[in-house]
């Protein structure tokens, strides 16, 4: 028997019956702490939108399209933020560490959390690898590490961060607090010399900065409108990690406080930083000049002189491959528990140690990027395009996912079935349809690459098969979970 098929009459009394014994909603939420402080979360907030996709993407998107990526990274910010909007009211609704896999299993039954909570392991174990990848990468930089294997470097990242997640969440909120910090200065320092530069027409690589620089080589959209609409495809993945938000969100004490203040800040920080760096990025140079092979603000910061600007531009990217993996391997294990408690996980990613640390689903995760480790060794020059590619699948049906179980919640509290905190989405279902139709174009444009975005839309029935058989695997083991739970839930 499955929730879904009694969620719709009985929700409000299953909610209260579980307030009344004192449990949580979604038995996966049992058991954590709620160390989380308001800054941890502001922060978490802040370094899921500030990742390599600025700090490091930016460089090769300029080159394809033109001053015009402002533009693209705009529209997919609104997007983005539309679906970290949709999200936060569901928190408000329930707080939950199961964020949008314990939604899914409200809304759309457990086979909507176990295609939720599959797609979203995909989605990270797959980044862990590419951020393990990035990272030796990185550290190659530094002549003293050129001796040591790629694959090395990879097991050592890949270790230093596991052991910070498995003390305690705070100790992982902490790092991810100061990891943010490390970033947001950077691109604030980046933004105050830029704007010096503008305002005393200080030559950059030969060329007088400002408005002339766009005018003089191709306008807005040198290469045509087509580049810009390809390139939000990879847009797009710059601002995954955003929903990180959600999940924090079951581990702070005051997530009724906490979440409205993170997500709002969302928007203008977007704007600032994505935006506001790309606009001034064009500004200064023509796109020409940037390419994919070195982030765009070491090529500003060496064009006028900076010493030692490739050193400190290659930690802080570093940093922000760290921060992700960190961000993965936090965002796996809660997700994990929430549904190893629904029968539709693996028992042993149930588990959490004395710290209340879900273990066990951080090691699962661990172990996928131990094999991109092994991909390291076989691949070194490939790992990081194949896994990143598929981890976009990923973070796509995430995002969906989490749109439709938000127009079903405002279906039912429209039916008085369920009661809309005063933090809402705006424009309900039309939001959501825009947001899913955006979404879903995006994953389309990547047939227009043969090499890898091709390859990557045929995986899909092969994960869709996958998924399946898995579904087969784990159902029987569902259903006696939620008849278990509903059961108990039902006595007096």
């Amino acid at each position: 028997m499955s929730k879904d098929a009694v969620e719709s009459a009985q929700a409000p009394a299953r909610i209260q019956a579980a307030q009344a014994a004192q449990t949580p909603a979604d038995a996966g939420d049992a058991g954590y702490s709620k160390d989380l402080k308001a800054r941890h979360v502001n922060m978490i907030a802040i370094g899921g939108a500030i990742g390599t996709g600025l700090l490091l993407g930016a460089g090769g998107r300029l080159h394809n399209a033109g001053p015009a990526l402002a533009l693209a990274y705009l529209v997919c910010g609104v997007f983005a933020f539309f679906v970290v909007r949709a999200l936060g009211e569901l928190v408000l609704y329930r707080p939950s560490s199961g964020s949008f896999v314990s939604y899914a299993r409200e809304f759309l039954g457990e086979k909507g959390a176990y295609v939720a909570g599959w797609m979203y392991f995909l989605n990270w174990s797959t980044t862990g690898i590419a951020d393990i990848t990035a990272i030796a990468l990185y550290t190659h930089y530094w002549s003293m590490f050129t001796s040591i294997p790629q694959w090395v470097l990879a097991l050592i990242a890949l270790a230093v961060v596991l052991a910070v997640n498995l003390i305690s969440v705070k100790i992982f909120g902490e790092l991810e607090f100061w990891f943010s910090i490390i970033k947001v200065a950077t691109i604030v320092g980046f933004m105050l010399i830029s704007i010096f530069l503008l305002a005393t027409q200080h030559k950059v690589g030969g060329h007088t900065p400002g408005l002339s620089v766009v005018t003089d080589h191709g306008g807005l959209f040198p290469h045509g409108a087509m580049p810009v609409v390809l390139v939000m495809q990879g847009v797009i993945f710059a601002y995954a990690a955003l929903e990180l938000v959600g999940i924090a969100a079951g581990e702070t004490a005051e997530p009724e406080k906490v979440v409205p203040r993170a997500v709002n800040s969302i928007m203008w920080r977007v704007g600032l930083f994505y935006v506001g760096s790309v606009v001034l990025l064009a500004l200064l140079l023509p796109g020409s000049v940037y390419s994919a092979d070195e982030s765009p603000f070491v090529t500003v910061l060496s064009k006028i002189g900076v010493p030692a600007a490739g050193d400190v531009m290659n930690l802080v990217v570093l940093t922000a491959a760290m921060s992700s993996l960190n961000s993965g391997l936090y965002s796996t294990g809660r997700i994990l528990r929430s549904m190893a408690m629904a029968g539709s996980a693996p028992k042993f990613t149930a588990r959490m140690n004395r710290s209340q640390v879900p273990y066990g689903g951080i090691l699962l995760t661990c172990a996928v990027c131990v094999l991109g480790v092994g991909l390291n060794y076989l691949m070194p020059s490939q790992a990081f395009e194949i896994v990143l590619n598929i981890a976009s699948l990923g973070i796509i049906s995430t995002w969906v996912i989490i749109m439709i179980c938000h127009m079903i919640f405002v279906r039912r509290a429209r039916a008085g079935l369920a009661t809309r905190p005063h933090f809402q989405l705006k424009f309900s279902p039309v939001t959501e349809i825009a947001t899913i139709a955006f979404l879903l174009i995006c994953l389309g444009m990547m047939w227009n690459d043969p090499e890898v975005g091709r390859k990557t839309i045929l995986l899909i029935p092969v994960i869709a098969v996958m998924l399946v058989a898995g579904w087969f695997g784990v159902r029987r083991r569902v259903s006696k979970t939620a008849d278990r739970e509903l059961t108990e839930l039902s006595r007096p």
